[in-house]
């Protein structure tokens, strides 16, 4: 017996330590020029291009001067306002040839083929519609910070999704599988969270809340699963970029300026889209792995 232990001890040490991940982001490209605010990244699956938001001048103001730019992975810009007509755009998202855009307090519909406006969704009693997010059936969701709160669209019809201080004043959405990803701000109706959020996962059928970080992890904006079981996300204040495992290990990969806005991520690129708002510039990282 002790001659078996000490084998299976002196084989032990003799093994390597499993390394654990720990990604490291290098940039490939930057784009600063016809963006203004640029707040949200999006690469639409079908077509393969980049589309990103640009909230413009002033915040959460009806006046009329954010858009959208469309631009290829490579970072080379093709149509700068591809679609006007917005307010202050943020969350954007694709379903059945509509890229669909939160805006204030409305969501608006826009047509792939052109950009042309298709339908605009007034929310009666929206504070601040964010990000959007999009279920396998085409139904649309988009987060109400202040209010703590989802709606959903289905058929050009607005409901109420989810609501309660439990969501802690969602920022992000992703739909993955039967659960909805929320990268959580931090509850306050006037956006001054005492305590940060965590990033949450949504039961899509129940609604009940499981929260995947246990302690506050940031004033969380972007969300994104990495391809490798957990996720890539964004702290809008801090500025950081973190990774997040499935139990919710936390490892910071980049600490930048505050306004890390909503990040698009290509996992077999290894490409990370991150709008950096305020800098008034969209930077194309290669995630590496290591």
């Amino acid at each position: 017996m002790r001659y078996a232990l000490s084998l299976t001890l002196l084989a032990s040490l003799c093994m390597p330590a499993l390394a654990e991940d720990k990604p490291t982001l290098k940039v490939v490209w930057t784009v600063e020029k016809g963006l203004v605010k640029p707040e949200s990244a999006y690469v639409e699956p079908e077509s393969g291009l980049l589309y990103v938001s640009n909230i413009g001048e002033g915040d959460a103001k009806k006046d009329g001067n954010g858009y959208v730019s469309k631009l290829n992975t490579k970072g080379e810009m093709l149509a700068e306002k591809w679609a006007t007509g917005l307010n202050d755009p943020k969350g954007l998202r694709s379903a059945k040839g509509t890229l669909w855009v939160s805006d204030v307090d409305e969501v608006v519909g826009m047509s792939l083929k052109d950009g042309k406006i298709t339908e605009r969704i007034k929310i009666e009693g929206a504070q601040f519609l964010n990000d959007v997010a999009a279920g396998p059936d085409g139904t649309i969701y988009v987060s109400d910070m202040p209010a703590s709160k989802i709606f959903a669209i289905k058929d050009g019809k607005y409901s109420l999704f989810a609501e309660g201080e439990d969501l802690e004043s969602p920022n992000g959405l992703l739909v993955d599988g039967d659960r909805m990803l929320l990268a959580a701000w931090g509850y306050a109706a006037d956006l001054n969270p005492k305590t940060p959020g965590r990033l949450l996962s949504l039961d899509m059928k129940t609604k009940k809340v499981t929260p995947i970080t246990k302690e506050p992890t940031g004033n969380l904006d972007g969300i994104e699963v990495d391809g490798r079981g957990g996720y890539i996300v964004t702290d809008w204040k801090a500025g950081k970029v973190m990774h997040i495992t499935k139990d919710g290990k936390t490892t910071l990969i980049l600490q930048s300026e505050s306004s890390t806005a909503d990040h698009a991520y290509l996992p077999k690129q290894n490409l990370l889209i991150l709008p950096h708002m305020l800098q008034n510039k969209l930077v194309g990282y290669e995630y590496l792995v290591k």
